[in-house]
């Protein structure tokens, strides 16, 4: 992999982009970006080749999209040679059992997903059961009681009767409302010594008739079973297609209607509930039940539903039924989500193996993330010894957190919500560490694409990275791209040499697309571009006002006569239309010594500004760095000059002292508060045009990442205001 040439065409926000990357000499490349330019869609493009997938244009689906990323061969570049590492995401999002597991992120993603579709699943049969229970209570926890010895197995306890309910023909019991016959109230009376006389003389009787019944049958077919028949076959029209019901007694009957079904069933009924014995046994029941005012709801409901009172001689038997006729009422549900549970089983098992044989490999990325990263916590292989010992499968990740002399174990969760942002960024680089060092080991060529994972790190642990990353620029089985909008950090990993200058590039918007141009100002613009130029390059000229001005500020005072002067050149003041070349040349005379002085020093200073300002509208497509500084320049000064004129308060104008540009703002909104567009336009010009240009980097990213095109735009909308 020594070259590799791009040609894009509607990858998500890249219109075009043709490049080639030069690895032949150097390991890496970067690409510094302003935001919004192509950062994020170039990685995204390469995530689109290492997952296998087509790239597209984000907005406009239809626009015909081209990807061709090629080595020096012609051959493309394959899947498994790609490597994105992504920028930082919230670690305290992931939870669950896999947080601490020791397995590769892609394995991990794949489990969090199938999991995702359990949970999704459960909650779906769970919704479904409880309406179907009309009850209150957590169904998952009545379930699992019901069937394990805990209230926490549900997966256990749906697994147990699974083969039950498979052969369970129906759900005769579905109807029922769970808080009614359930209630912790009913369940206590049920078990007094009274009440358990009561109902065993009852059922006893009960059974003796059921048994001499024509067609029903003790513990297979009672009259509470056959209801539900006859409403199951009423509900699906099963007499309405002309269908039958054969019934086996002493003699045969052929019922061909709902009607004579339910007539039938009632007659039976009648028989057994309306036998004198058993009529005794249910009011000495009912009696039993009447002593207890709480019991009046259930005791209501056993008046229209005396069937079910067999039922209650076995309580425990009663709310497993319960609980399979609520489920079987539900089958499709119960059904999906057991086979997604056995599925993310099966997975899990491959998963445990697979980590079993990464775990020699995570020792080592711990071991480089404890060394490394400045943090105020130890990671640790927590079960080592148990899965050493084959007690455990999976290793899992273990905390020690540090405070002072002391330590101590925690969890994931307490130790997050005691890190602050940039050290729970550190430990989500502790992924990332591992996908390079299994690359490392399977020898594998590999381009590592550099999302800004370090950008917004404390600085500790940003160089944490970058040497972590020069380090790997030594293993020539990787190459890398570092893809990032923060100039800081672009200007850091050259002057580390993790990346050679002429391997330093940034974007610029054309008209087409997207272009890579040589780096600029990566090194102090001032000292090694501008001043050498300022008496032969005017618009070099103008960019050292800034930076003059802050060396005085530094040197000396803002009281100083010449910082007094260039501060006219970059804020509108009475004396700004006086200032000469010869002047500017003077003040830059006095700061570095006199070395030479410019052929047009009558010139007024606001007219050579003005003057560069309309060249640079002018000026071919590119990153015009120069033009930047120059057109924010004259842009403040013209819209300065705007409003000082419309306030025409002289005296007022010389009394501030700083801010100028909001203050000139805030008495123009006060005088002209109906003049809504221009009021507009000077808002831009407050948001776009930083007022202090200074030897910090930090202080000209704002430049960098602004549009030419933008500045353009706003240079002729403040002109047209005069």
């Amino acid at each position: 992999m020594k070259k590799l040439s791009l040609t894009l065409e509607h990858c998500y926000g890249i219109r075009k982009l043709e490049t080639v990357l030069d690895y032949s000499k150097w390991p890496t490349v970067a690409i510094y970006a302003p935001n919004g330019a192509m950062k994020s869609s170039l990685a995204n493009t390469f995530q689109d080749i290492a997952d296998g997938t087509l790239s597209r244009d984000r907005i406009f689906r239809d626009r015909v999209n081209r990807r061709e990323i090629k080595d020096e061969t012609g051959a493309d570049i394959a899947a498994g040679n790609v490597l994105v590492l992504r920028p930082y995401e919230e670690v305290g999002q992931k939870t669950g059992e896999t947080a601490t597991l020791l397995v590769n992120l892609a394995l991990r993603q794949e489990y969090e997903a199938l999991h995702a579709e359990i949970n999704t699943a459960r909650g779906a049969f769970l919704k479904a059961v409880k309406t179907q229970a009309k009850t209150k209570r957590e169904v998952d926890r009545e379930i699992s009681s019901t069937f394990t010895a805990s209230g926490n197995q549900l997966d256990t306890a749906l697994n147990r009767i699974k083969d039950e309910l498979a052969l369970q023909q129906d759900a005769p019991f579905a109807d029922i409302p769970y808080d009614i016959v359930m209630d912790e109230k009913v369940q206590a009376f049920l078990a007094t010594g009274d009440f358990r006389t009561a109902i065993d003389d009852y059922v006893k009787k009960y059974n003796e008739l059921l048994a001499a019944s024509q067609y029903f049958k003790k513990g297979a077919f009672n009259y509470y079973n056959a209801a539900n028949v006859a409403k199951q076959l009423k509900d699906n029209g099963f007499f309405e297609a002309k269908h039958t019901v054969s019934l086996n007694g002493d003699e045969k009957v052929e019922i061909t209607s709902e009607a004579q079904l339910e007539e039938l069933i009632k007659k039976e009924k009648e028989k057994i509930t309306g036998d004198a014995d058993l009529r005794k046994r249910f009011e000495a029941l009912e009696k039993q039940i009447q002593k207890n005012v709480t019991l009046r709801e259930f005791e209501a409901y056993l008046q229209d539903h005396e069937g079910l009172l067999p039922e209650l001689a076995d309580f425990a038997s009663f709310k497993e039924k319960l609980w399979k006729s609520y489920i079987k009422a539900n089958y499709d549900s119960y059904t999906s989500l057991l086979e997604k549970i056995q599925l993310a089983a099966a997975r899990t098992t491959e998963i445990q193996e697979q980590a079993a044989q990464e775990e020699t490999l995570w020792q080592t990325v711990i071991d480089i993330f404890n060394d490394r990263f400045v943090v105020p916590f130890r990671l640790e292989v927590a079960n080592k010894v148990q899965v050493m010992l084959g007690v455990e499968a999976v290793p899992r990740l273990g905390f020690i957190f540090r405070d002072g002399g002391d330590e101590l174990q925690v969890d994931r969760d307490a130790l997050l919500q005691t890190l602050s942002t940039g050290e729970k960024k550190a430990f989500y680089v502790l992924n990332m560490l591992f996908d390079i060092e299994v690359r490392r080991q399977s020898g594998e060529e590999t381009l590592v694409v550099v999302d800004d994972i370090a950008d917004s790190f404390d600085y500790k642990n940003k160089y944490a990275i970058v040497q972590y990353l020069s380090d790997l620029a030594e293993d020539p089985r990787f190459k890398q791209l570092i893809l990032t909008h923060n100039f800081d950090f672009f200007r850091t990993i050259e002057s580390r040499k993790l990346v050679h200058r002429s391997n330093c590039f940034m974007v610029s918007k054309t008209a087409q697309g997207v272009a890579l141009q040589g780096a600029v100002g990566v090194k102090n613009v001032f000292v090694n571009v501008w001043k050498p130029r300022f008496y032969v390059d005017p618009r070099m000229k103008i960019c050292c006002i800034p930076f003059m001005r802050n060396l005085i500020e530094y040197t000396k005072d803002e009281a100083d006569a010449d910082y007094v002067k260039l501060t006219s050149l970059l804020h509108w003041k009475a004396d700004s239309i006086q200032i000469t070349v010869a002047d500017l040349d003077g003040v830059y005379g006095r700061l570095f010594a006199p070395n030479g002085q410019s052929d047009n020093g009558a010139d007024l200073l606001l007219d050579l500004i003005n003057a560069e300002a309309l060249m640079c509208l002018q000026a071919p497509d590119g990153i015009n760095f120069e033009n930047k500084v120059v057109l924010a320049m004259a842009t403040r000064l013209l819209a300065e000059k705007f409003m000082a004129d419309k306030i025409n308060d002289a005296a007022w104008l010389a009394a501030i002292s700083a801010n100028q540009t909001p203050v000139l703002l805030s008495r123009y909104r006060e005088l002209f508060g109906g003049d809504a567009a221009n009021i507009r336009v000077l808002r831009k010009v407050m948001l776009m045009t930083p007022e202090n240009i200074h030897l910090n980097s930090f202080m000209y990213e704002p430049i960098l990442d602004m549009s030419d095109q933008h500045l353009r735009q706003l240079y002729a909308e403040v002109a047209a205001l005069a």
